[in-house]
Parts: structure tokens; sequence; C-alpha cells
């Protein structure tokens, strides 16, 4: 399938903007709303949406076996640890912080490339190493205490998690329509969230409190744009563009977190943490200047083409 340009750009902005303010929305949230229960609701919700909208539209949502199994694989990596367990890391740690070590992620994968022998360019291989290093700059202010280093590492087990899954999407058996993908990931990996949610007791937690005016909003803003708008935006980016290019957006995203959680929620970053950000940026910015001067960002190449499995 091959993609006008600027329909690329217009839904890279999208996931630009709306995820970078997801991390603010999921910071109001999990202040009164049981972290696991607030992600998987969302998804649930966000799917069931979109399916409606699908149905209407006369889009079938059948699918085979294999495509179910790794529409199951890509929700878990992707939706449940990948973004259900930063609502987690969040009632530990500030947005801005999250959002700083979620931009880490286009480094993480090209790590990823060059275990699977795909040869990135070697300014990208410098740039991932350098990247790590800013990491581990933008963590170290919080290793002294523990609740906060633990939900740093929530957020780099979820970094993680997202990059795999990014990472093996170009490489599983998924549906042809983005769109129907987005649905059985969004579902499955809401019932994970769900699941857990109740195996931790976080439907006991909630009560009057939970659904406080703030945290219901950003729920809401959460379900309808970041799931359902940024998602789907998200699903279609990574079959018709290459990988290389769908990531910028991690050095766009933690910008827009951490002017929003300095302006609104009153997070000030240490020095040694904005520095880690930096090198983090500049770094991906390295690596995709280096990615993009080899396969070209006007090229938007349909899945299975040589362009494509050089993203």
């Amino acid at each position: 399938m091959t993609a006008p340009v600027r329909h690329v750009w217009a839904a890279l902005l999208i996931v630009y903007v709306v995820w970078g303010s997801t991390y603010f929305g999921i910071k109001i949230v999990v202040d009164t709303i049981p972290p696991l229960l607030a992600g998987g609701s969302r998804f649930l919700v966000a799917a069931a949406l979109l399916a409606a909208i699908l149905t209407i539209r006369g889009t079938s949502l059948r699918i085979t076996r294999r495509e179910l199994l790794s529409t199951g694989v890509a929700g878990l990596l992707l939706l449940t640890l990948g973004v259900g367990i930063v609502h987690v890391a969040e009632t530990r740690i500030d947005s801005s912080v999250a959002a700083m070590i979620a931009g880490t992620v286009p480094l993480q994968i090209f790590v990823m490339r060059t275990v699977a022998r795909e040869s990135p360019a070697r300014a990208t291989q410098l740039s991932a190493l350098t990247g790590l290093v800013g990491l581990g700059l933008v963590i170290a202010p919080g290793l002294g205490a523990r609740s906060t280093a633990l939900g740093l590492a929530i957020m780099v087990v979820a970094s993680f998690a997202w990059s795999t899954g990014s990472f093996l999407s170009k490489r599983l058996e998924l549906p042809q329509d983005p769109f129907v993908t987005t649905v059985y990931e969004m579902a499955l990996g809401g019932t994970f969230l769900t699941v857990a949610a109740l195996a931790f007791g976080e439907l006991g937690e909630l009560d009057s409190a939970a659904f406080a005016t703030d945290s219901v909003l950003a729920w809401a803003y959460l379900v309808v744009m970041g799931s359902l708008v940024g998602f789907t935006a998200y699903a279609w980016l990574l079959r018709v563009a290459p990988i290389s290019l769908v990531v910028t957006h991690q050095y766009v995203n933690p910008l827009v977190a951490i002017a929003l959680g300095v302006l609104f929620l009153g997070e000030r970053p240490s020095p040694l943490t904005l520095v880690g950000a930096l090198v983090v940026i500049g770094a991906v910015y390295v690596a995709i200047r280096a990615e993009t001067t080899t396969t070209g960002p006007a090229t938007v190449a349909p899945r299975g083409t040589p362009a494509d499995q050089n993203a």
C-alpha cells in the first residue's frame, strides 16, 4: 500500500502532538483512578468505538486465527506493556521524565536492527550508544528514592516493550486493514490490562473520589485522542512508512510533555535530567537524519518492498 507523502506527514503531526500530551493526561488520570484499570478501560472503550465506526462503514472485522495471534502479541507489547504500565510508572515519576525515557525508543530499535544484522549506518550506531548514555543521565537523579527508582524501572521496561512491538509489527502477519489491526490490538491489550487490574485488586480501590472531574475528562481525552486517533494513526504509519521515519515522534513527544508538565503540573526536572533529555533528543535526531539520508524521507514504500526492508 502506497500512501501520499502529505498523508504520512499529517498522521505524523497527530502522533507528535497528541502523544506528547498523553503523558500529561495519564498523570492526571492516575491521580485518582487505579492505573491498570485506567489503561485497560481506555483501550477497551476505544476498541469498541473504532469497531462500531468500521462496522457502520461496512468494513469486515473477520480475521484469521494467525492474524488474531499476531494482534495479540502486538497488543501485549505495544499496549499492555508499552503503554499500560506507563500508567503505573506515572504514579511514581513525573510525566516529563516518563516521556524522556520513552524518547529512547528509536535508539533501542536501532540496536535491535543491528542485532538483526540489518546494518544501520555507522552514525546511527554511534547515536544509539550516545542516546543510551543520555538515558542514564535522565534516570540517575531518581535512583536515590526507592519509590521513584521503581517507577523509573517500570518506565524503562515499558519503553523496551514498545520498541520490541514496533520492531516486530512489520514482521508479524497482521490484518491487511490497519484499522482492523488497531481494533484487535486495543481490545486484546485492554483485556490483558483489565485482567491484571482485577488480579491486583484495583476494582476494590474504586470509589466516588476516583471519578473526579479532572480525571474523568483526562481519561476521555486519552480514549478519543490518545487511543482512538493517536494509536490508529501510528498503526497506519507502521504499515506505510519506514520505521525510522515513524519513530521520529519520540524526539518531539518529550518536548511537548516537558512543556505541559512544567506549565500545568508544576514539574521541575533536575538539570542533570534535562541534560540527559537533550543528549537523547540530539542522538535520536542524528540517527534519524542518518537513516532518512539512506532511505529518503519522501519515499513511502508499500510493505514488502526493498525500501521497507531497510526501514
